[in-house]
């Protein structure tokens, strides 16, 4: 299957904004973060542009600057469920942890969720960095980098084993005979492993899509082999053209590797657009966010990007030294975030102040203020240089600036013949232009 465009947008649904002061920013509606009317709204904002989907995050943690930042995160496939039925066509994507859950209870709740959106659920798999997030699970550190990713990779083989464990056809109705289904066509996956002993089969017919669309945001050296042997799309973060090129090559070999084909695989940057109608008012825009920026907050973030290093006793207005970091490799939490953010101190030696207002925007995604057309010209260049297949879209603030994409980008793409003008499609699978998998058991049968 073609996919209907050539550019992916996906919008990143956070609360008030995915700059860490959007809340304060008096355009923002802190007070709504736990009401279901507040996300249909953004939802349906995301669907008038024809977005390929919306993505929830999730941490399993209250996080630290609480007091100064909005949160109270709903359940994303609680949610994802109840936006399900005020929307029609954009994919439903939801953020689960392989590292705090079990396969059986996972591929269930997806599976559900694919059958109650007609087919239009992805799974961003995630395998828990947040040491917050050991303690509400009676473990008290997290496990190391590479054990995550093992168990996830067993994790996911078992999901993957429950989703197939119906066939397509394995529900044959025939009120004649009295029959439901044929046990034949309904298979028990006898699953066992280092870490996971399951049964199967699961107890719902096989979900519209085959598989729900895998997710995956890791961009370590595990991570990339990891997305490169389930992925369907990355979501990643980078800032220069180049690293992104080396990116994106460097993914879509692995997937080879694998036996998979490059465009099942699908490479979405973060891209947290500041418009305005000028270069000026854009740039304005963004001084005037950052302006409300606490650098309690931003150290906390910082820290927690280093494995709780503490930073606090660096001068805010002078650089701090490169080697004072503590090297990515030994990070424990989300190595690729913590080198994106070493790469930028490398490049650009900011202030602590400076790197603290740089990240208060997305975090070491891209933050690009600009026009329109500027913000169009940079979707198009990156795709166009092979540094993407689209874009994982962060709004700073929620909703005015997925609206202002919406109605001041997203027609610019359409325009160049860049974007759909609608849905080809009922799926996220085909929004994206991935094949149906088959069910293993059929096969082998």
């Amino acid at each position: 299957m073609n996919s209907d465009s050539r550019i992916h947008l996906n919008v990143f649904v956070p609360t008030t904004g995915h700059h860490e002061a959007s809340w304060l920013y008096p355009e923002t509606q802190p007070e709504r973060v736990t009401e279901v009317g507040y996300y249909r709204e953004v939802a349906a904002i995301a669907e008038r542009g024809k977005f390929d989907s919306l993505f929830l995050a999730d941490q399993l943690a209250l996080g630290r600057s609480v007091r100064h930042v909005a949160q109270g995160r709903l359940e994303p496939l609680t949610l994802l469920s109840a936006l399900s039925g005020s929307t029609e066509r954009i994919g439903l994507i939801g953020t689960a942890s392989t590292t705090y859950s079990e396969p059986y209870n996972l591929a269930r709740q997806f599976a559900s969720l694919d059958h109650i959106s007609g087919g239009r659920a992805g799974w961003n798999i995630v395998t828990s960095w947040s040491a917050e997030a050991a303690g509400n699970f009676g473990l008290a550190q997290r496990n190391s980098h590479s054990d995550r990713y093992r168990r996830a990779t067993e994790y996911v083989e078992v999901v993957r084993k429950l989703w197939d464990s119906w066939e397509d056809d394995a529900r044959v109705f025939d009120r004649a005979r009295g029959i439901y289904a044929d046990t034949d066509r309904i298979h028990p996956i006898d699953h066992e492993g280092e870490e996971f002993r399951v049964r199967g089969p699961l107890d719902l017919p096989r979900p519209p899509q085959g598989n729900p669309v895998l997710v995956q945001a890791g961009s370590s050296d595990e991570g990339r082999t990891f997305a490169a042997r389930y992925a369907e799309a990355i979501f990643t973060a980078q800032q220069e053209l180049a690293d992104a090129q080396d990116f994106y090559a460097d993914v879509k070999r692995r997937a080879i590797a694998f036996g998979r084909g490059p465009d099942g695989v699908k490479i979405l940057p973060g891209l947290s657009p500041i418009i305005g109608s000028t270069q000026a008012e854009a740039d304005a825009l963004e001084e005037r966010l950052n302006d409300l920026t606490l650098p309690v907050v931003g150290l906390k973030h910082l820290s927690q990007r280093f494995d709780g290093f503490d930073f606090s006793g660096f001068p805010l207005d002078e650089p701090i030294p490169v080697e004072a970091f503590p090297k990515p490799e030994t990070v424990q939490g989300a190595q690729s975030r913590s080198q994106v953010i070493l790469n930028l101190v490398e490049r650009e030696r900011p202030t602590l102040r400076q790197l603290l207002r740089r990240l208060a925007g997305g975090r070491g995604h891209k933050v690009l203020a600009g026009t329109p057309a500027a913000i169009a010209d940079h979707i198009e260049s990156w795709v166009a240089n092979r540094a993407a297949d689209g874009f994982n879209i962060m709004p700073a603030f929620m909703p005015g600036g997925l609206s202002a994409f919406v109605d001041e980008v997203v027609p610019l793409l359409q325009r160049r013949g860049l974007f759909r003008t609608d849905y080809a499609g009922r799926t996220l699978r085909e929004h994206y232009g991935l094949a149906r998998p088959e069910s293993r058991y059929a096969r082998s049968a």
